[in-house]
């Protein structure tokens, strides 16, 4: 088929990429920076037109996920822009990536999220709908050292997570666009449901880091709501990768180096 990948670039994109392409997929990729893809700009919509024309599918990836302030125009309008345009040519199939626990954690990104799903359930365009739990990337890169940035690393100790390989996800993706559309929302996580504290303590030994940690049961719904395991699910399948393999292939080639 002929694919639009949209977030082509991001943590998922990057890996969705190459195992569509193994599949013999022709692949369009969207940035809104052009070079070797196709320039897009969901929150304006320049691009549009010529990055849908001729297209059998798309699976949508963009998101805001490091400008929250833009999410209603990237991921709801836009959304519903890249609907509206997939239709007028002709696309047969769209594949929407999601988060586990839109639904259930009351945080204002979130909230976007659930309504780009409601327009691209209310579109004209057959569609699948893959609710994915957290990437290890997210902790790895951002969430964990913006948590120890006072040489503290601080947590609640009863969040539970299911950190999920993007290469699993991609996978699931290759099987949802061979399988055409089913307009259902699927749910699918990593292998493990982990404590903050089998979160930490592997990272730290992976990164070769000593950090005191502050173990603090945290105030607010949205922590409430990752206590109880908003952030989980326990569809089947689920991926293969687990936390500490993620870990292992980042971080151990590092140390070899540097022995």
């Amino acid at each position: 088929m002929k694919v639009l990948v949209t977030g082509a670039t991001g943590v998922l994109g990057t890996a969705v990429v190459p195992r569509l392409t193994q599949d013999g997929h022709q692949l369009r990729g969207t940035s809104r920076k052009g070079g070797d893809w196709v320039m897009l700009d969901l929150a304006t919509g320049e691009g549009l037109a010529e990055a849908v024309a001729g297209l059998d599918a798309v699976v949508h990836l963009a998101s805001a996920t490091r400008q929250y302030r833009k999410a209603a125009a990237v991921d709801v309008a836009g959304t519903r822009r890249l609907v509206t345009a997939a239709a007028q040519a002709g696309v047969r199939h769209v594949v929407y990536v999601s988060i586990v626990g839109i639904d259930r954690v009351p945080f204002g990104y979130y909230k976007h999220k659930l309504a780009a799903e409601q327009v691209v359930r209310s579109g004209p365009v057959p569609w699948t709908i893959l609710r994915a739990t957290q990437f290890p990337q997210l902790l790895d890169e951002r969430l964990l050292p913006m948590a120890s940035t006072l040489g503290v690393l601080l947590g609640d100790p009863e969040v539970k997570m299911q950190l999920v390989d993007p290469r699993d996800v991609a996978d699931r993706i290759a099987g949802m666009l061979a399988a055409g559309p089913s307009r259902a929302i699927e749910e699918y996580g990593g292998p493990e449901v982990l404590t903050f504290a089998e979160i930490v303590e592997p990272w730290l030994r992976a990164r070769g880091k000593r950090r005191p940690v502050l173990r603090l049961r945290l105030p607010g719904a949205t922590v409430r709501a990752m206590r109880a395991g908003a952030l989980t699910t326990d569809a089947v399948p689920t991926g293969t990768r687990t936390w500490r393999e993620y870990l292992a292939e980042r971080y151990e080639p590092m140390r070899r180096s540097q022995a």
